[in-house]
C-alpha cells in the first residue's frame, strides 16, 4: 500500500535553505570569522524492516550512498552555527514496488574544539526535517510548479559528531556520524536512523590552528 503523502514544493524550499545557508556563509567570512565548508559521502543504518512495531511499516531506510553538504561558521571562539544536507543518491523501492529517495536536512549548534595542531573535534545538536520522496511515472501539477514525486515530510532531532584532520593545509578529511530521531516516521521501521560517512572540506579562518 502506498504511504500517505503531501505535494510540495520541495525543491524550491531546498533552493532557497541553500542559498540563505551561503548568504550567511559569505558574510561570517567577511566578518572575519572562521567559516567552513564539506562535501561528503555517507551511508544510512536503521533498524530492519522485520522489526517494525506498533504502527511502523516493515520498510527499512538502510542502505544507498548519500552525499551531502554542510557548512559552519564561529560566532564566539570554538562555538557556532552549523546546517547540512544530505540525500540519497539512487532511488530505492518501498515495498519493493515504488521508488523513493530519503532526504535530510538539519541546523545545528557546533562545537569546534581544537585537538592539536593538526586535529579538531565536531559536536552538534539541533532540529530538521526528514523528506520521503515517492516518485510517479506521470507529473502533477500545482501552485508550486510541477514534479514527478509526492513527498512526505517530518521533523526531527539531530545529535552529530566528527574528527577533523587538517592534513593539506587548510584542507581536512573528517569522518563523522550522525542520528536522527523522527517524529512521526510510520513509513518506515522505526522512528531512529543513524548516517555515517567522511567528508572533505576546507576551513576559511583569520588564523591558523
Amino acid at each position: 500500500m502506498m504511504p500517505k503523502v503531501r505535494l510540495h514544493g520541495q525543491f524550491r524550499k531546498q533552493t532557497l535553505i541553500a542559498s540563505l545557508c551561503a548568504f550567511f556563509l559569505i558574510a561570517a567570512a567577511a566578518r572575519g570569522q572562521q567559516v567552513d565548508a564539506a562535501f561528503g559521502l555517507s551511508t544510512v543504518s536503521a533498524p530492519s524492516a522485520a522489526s517494525a512495531s506498533a504502527n511502523y511499516s516493515p520498510q527499512s531506510l538502510t542502505g544507498g550512498a548519500y552525499p551531502s553538504f554542510s557548512g559552519d561558521f564561529l560566532i564566539k571562539k570554538q562555538f557556532g552555527v552549523n546546517g547540512e544536507i544530505s540525500w540519497r543518491a539512487s532511488q530505492a523501492f518501498y515495498q519493493g514496488f515504488y521508488p523513493f529517495r530519503p532526504i535530510f536536512y538539519d541546523f545545528n549548534g557546533i562545537w569546534i574544539p581544537q585537538l592539536g595542531k593538526h586535529f579538531a573535534g565536531e559536536l552538534m545538536a539541533g532540529i530538521g526535517a526528514e523528506s520521503a520522496r515517492f516518485y510517479q511515472p506521470f507529473t502533477i501539477c500545482g501552485f508550486n510548479g510541477c514534479t514527478n514525486y509526492v513527498s512526505s515530510n517530518h521533523f526531527l532531532g539531530h545529535f552529530g559528531g566528527g574528527i577533523r584532520a587538517y592534513l593539506f593545509g587548510n584542507f581536512f578529511v573528517r569522518p563523522e556520524a550522525h542520528l536522527y530521531l523522527i517524529r512521526n516516521n510510520f513509513e518506515f521501521s522505526s522512528a531512529r536512523a543513524t548516517r555515517f560517512g567522511v567528508s572533505i572540506g576546507y576551513t576559511f579562518r583569520p588564523q591558523q590552528y
